[in-house]
Order: structure tokens, then C-alpha cells, then sequence
């Protein structure tokens, strides 16, 4: 009995640091006005690459193409630094903030709730992004002929990436096969999927042993959360530049007039997304009871910093402060949520798949019936769920949707010059979604302690740590207090 005693309470025993704690990373981000930066690189980006491609002809092309490489490369370090830091992040993150929940019945009903809001707003959004697809009809304004010439552009991985129907009878096979069998192999190929279910796992065995045992993993994942931000704020250095770079490469490119003739497929997700997140602010008037006014404005910060970055990753310990101190969300619910809705919760992604898919279909002539547009839903739930949050990943995903339902890779060509822009809108929408599903879940799942308790003991821990140097907390630490 006493050892059952133990390993049902011994999660209370364990307190981590919050990783809003090193928010210090992006703060000077915030006040820099990052966004601005980002904006000014875009349109300065354009520009460039306008008088460098076909449009202008005032640089030969086979030098244009030479120094638009060349503007590119920082643009392609920013995001492979990114992309090498997000695993990592992600993992410690979502085990840390396993052991910061108040108890494992606290644990459990949140676990569930969480998932199954996260699967059906993620089916929702694709939703909406096909219903705005079919009404616009923006591939019809597109002249497919014009721009051929573009399709040798795409990677010879995207275009011949290639992705099966459903097979009821692999279902069981398929399920079994989400539990890593092994998860470096997993954290190599970037299957996030996997890695999420490995660090849940993990974390929850953490939480059910004895302290004592614990501790010294969950220090080791808190000093890896540190080394990843160290690397974030490297890479947020590079972020303005980045966007110049890649934009002028692209639009060198491809040429001005190819651009504008993706206007309308723009707007439309742009539009999209912007019922996305109206939707989102209903959510939080009828069932957070909150005034959508104040949440915009509690809000704005994080999601500015997470359209100049693309990566939902990189912002969480903004994303977890930002709902803690101005969303009243407890310490218990954000810092388990914020960290699995940032890898889970790709509601921006997954709409974008539905417009994009619906867009090509439309450019290539190609009819799809009600069974194929259930299939693009499903098809982009369970790529979106698991994706890295990371910048361009959604090019990636949307070769599975396109593969699924008959419609050419190749057509990818056609919107990969204007991915940056909607890439960095729907982060921002993906981080908007896991902030209203933190303030849901604060609402929804019962606690033994209030907000203000656990803000207070947080800050009581916090004061301990300082003096200690200590990062995990256990009872001994509080009693020698």
C-alpha cells in the first residue's frame, strides 16, 4: 500500500522549471519589433528579386541565378538551424511538462480531452479551408500553360513522394506502429508523431517514480531546453535576412508576373485563416467566457513573434507566459499543453493543405468527388498531427495530400514561390489554436488548486531555485526552505 501511495503522489513531488522562464531569449526579439523587420526583408526581397528576374532582364540569367543562390543562403541556414533544434525542443518540452501537472487524474483527463479537441479542430480547419477553396475557385485564374516551365523547380523528393489509401485491413498494424520501435531512428527521420508518443511515454513513467530517480533526467531535459533557445535566439538573428534572401531567390525565379497570378490562391487561404481564427475567437467568447477583444490583445505579441519565426516550437516559452500571466491559464495545463499542441495542433497546416489541394485540382482539371475530399481530410489530420513545427513543412505534408487523391506532386512548382508569406500567417494561426485550446483545457479540467495558488507557489519555487541553483525541486528542497 505504501508503494502505491508513492506512485500516485509522487508527481506532486517533482516541480521542473515552467519553460516561460526563458522567455529572456525572446524578449528582445519582441521589443526589436521582429515582425517589422521581417515585413521590410519581404518587400525588400521582392523588389530585389524583381530586378534580378525575367521580368526587368536586366541581369543575365545565368548570373541572376548565381547571387540569388547566394541571397538565399542565409535564408536556408536560418531554417536548417531551426529544423535542427525543434526535436529536441519538442521532447524535453512535452516531458517536463508532463511532471509539471498538479496529479495523474489531472494528467489523464486532460491527456484525453486534449487529443480529441486537437483531432477535431484539425478536421474542422481543413474543412473550412475546402469550403473556401470550392467557393472561390481560385485555380481558375490560374493559366497552368504559362508557368510549366516551373515545374522542374520542385525537389525530386517532394514530387515523388508517394502516399497509400486507407486499407482498413493495415489499420491494426498501423496503430501498432506509432509506438516507435526505435525512437532514435524516429527522431532521425523527423516522424514527430512517433517522438510525441516516445516522450509521452517517458514522461509519464518519469512522473510515477520516485523522485529521487527522476530528478536527474528531468535536469538533463531542462539544460537541453536552455542549449535549444540558445540556439532559437541564434537563429532569430538571422530571421529579416532569411526572409530577403529566400524571397528574392524565388521571385528571381520565377518572375513577377507568375506571382501576381497566385493573388487570388493568396487571398484565399489568407481569407481561410482569418475564419480560422474568427472561429477560434467565438470559441473563447461562448465557452472560455472571455472578451475576444482581451484576447487579441493578450495575444498579439506571441503570434507577431511566431509569424516572424514560422516555427511554433520556438516561441512556446512565449506561447506559455503569454497564457499564464495574461490568460490566467494555471502553470499545471500550460506547460503541458502549450508543448504538445505546438507539435500536435497544426490546425493553420492542415487548412492549408485543404486550400492548396483544392487549388491544384482546380489548375490541373481534375475533378474531386465527396470521397476524395474526405480522403484530403483524413489524409491531412494524420499528416498535420505529428508535423515538425518547422518553417516549410507544409510543402512537405501537402506532396502526401496531393499523392492521396491523384493530383500531380509536381504542381507544388506552382505555390512554392508564394509558401514564405502563408507559411508565417498560418504559424501564427497554429499558435493561436494552442493558446485557445490551453484557456479550454484550464476551463474544462478540475484542479485541487487555484490560479492564484499555483502562481504563488510557482513564484515560491521560483525564489528557492535562485538560491539553491537548483532546477527540478523535490519535497527536500521545500522543507529545507
Amino acid at each position: 500500500m505504501e508503494d502505491a501511495h508513492n506512485t500516485r503522489f509522487s508527481v506532486r513531488d517533482l516541480y521542473p522549471r515552467s519553460l516561460k522562464y526563458l522567455t529572456h531569449y525572446l524578449q528582445g526579439l519582441v521589443k526589436g519589433r521582429l515582425w517589422l523587420q521581417v515585413l521590410v526583408g519581404m518587400a525588400l526581397g521582392i523588389t530585389t528579386g524583381i530586378f534580378l528576374g525575367p521580368s526587368v532582364g536586366w541581369v543575365d540569367p545565368l548570373l541572376a541565378t548565381l547571387i540569388s543562390d547566394w541571397l538565399a543562403f542565409p535564408g536556408k541556414l536560418f531554417l536548417a538551424l531551426i529544423q535542427m533544434i525543434v526535436i529536441p525542443l519538442i521532447f524535453a518540452s512535452i516531458i517536463r511538462g508532463l511532471a509539471a501537472t498538479e496529479d495523474i487524474e489531472q494528467l489523464r483527463n486532460m491527456g484525453v480531452r486534449v487529443v480529441l479537441y486537437f483531432i477535431a479542430t484539425t478536421a474542422l480547419a481543413i474543412i473550412i479551408g475546402i469550403i473556401v477553396a470550392s467557393v472561390i475557385k481560385p485555380g481558375t485564374y490560374i493559366d497552368s500553360q504559362s508557368i510549366q516551365v516551373t515545374m522542374a523547380a520542385v525537389p525530386a523528393d517532394v514530387a515523388s513522394t508517394a502516399a497509400t489509401g486507407i486499407n482498413l485491413n493495415e489499420l491494426p498494424q498501423k496503430i501498432i506502429t506509432l509506438l516507435p520501435a526505435n525512437p532514435l531512428s524516429s527522431m532521425v527521420e523527423s516522424n514527430m508523431l512517433q517522438v510525441v508518443i516516445f516522450a509521452m511515454v517517458m514522461g509519464v513513467a518519469l512522473v510515477m517514480m520516485e523522485p529521487a530517480q527522476s530528478k536527474p533526467i528531468l535536469d538533463l531535459l531542462g539544460s537541453l531546453q536552455e542549449v535549444c533557445m540558445t540556439v532559437v535566439r541564434w537563429a532569430m538573428l538571422l530571421a529579416p535576412v532569411a526572409v530577403f534572401g529566400l524571397l528574392a531567390q524565388l521571385t528571381a525565379k520565377l518572375g513577377m508576373d507568375a506571382l501576381l497570378g497566385m493573388a487570388i490562391y493568396v487571398g484565399t487561404v489568407l481569407l481561410a485563416l482569418l475564419i480560422l481564427f474568427v472561429f477560434y475567437l467565438i470559441i473563447i467568447f461562448f465557452v472560455a467566457r472571455e472578451n475576444p477583444f482581451h484576447f487579441i490583445k493578450s495575444v498579439r505579441e506571441v503570434l507577431l513573434l511566431a509569424f516572424s519565426t514560422s516555427s511554433s516550437a520556438a516561441v512556446m516559452p512565449l506561447s506559455i507566459k503569454t497564457a499564464e500571466e495574461k490568460l490566467n491559464v494555471r502553470p499545471s495545463v500550460s506547460q503541458f499543453v502549450i508543448p504538445l499542441g505546438a507539435t500536435i495542433n497544426m490546425n493553420g497546416t492542415a487548412l492549408y493543405q485543404g486550400v492548396a489541394a483544392l487549388f491544384l485540382a482546380q489548375v490541373f482539371g481534375i475533378e474531386i468527388s465527396m470521397a476524395g475530399m474526405a480522403l484530403i481530410v483524413l489524409t491531412s489530420v494524420g499528416a498535420s498531427i505529428g508535423a515538425p513545427a518547422t518553417p516549410g513543412v507544409g510543402i512537405v505534408i501537402l506532396s502526401m495530400v496531393l499523392s492521396s487523391v491523384g493530383i500531380p506532386a509536381a504542381g507544388i512548382a506552382l505555390i512554392m514561390g508564394v509558401d514564405r508569406i502563408l507559411d508565417m500567417s498560418r504559424t501564427a494561426i497554429n499558435v493561436s489554436g494552442d493558446l485557445v485550446a490551453a484557456k479550454l483545457m484550464d476551463r474544462w479540467v478540475g484542479s485541487k488548486t487555484t490560479f492564484k495558488d499555483e502562481l504563488i507557489n510557482q513564484a515560491m519555487r521560483e525564489e528557492i531555485r535562485k538560491e539553491t541553483g537548483e532546477d527540478v525541486l523535490t519535497p527536500e528542497h521545500l522543507s529545507d526552505d
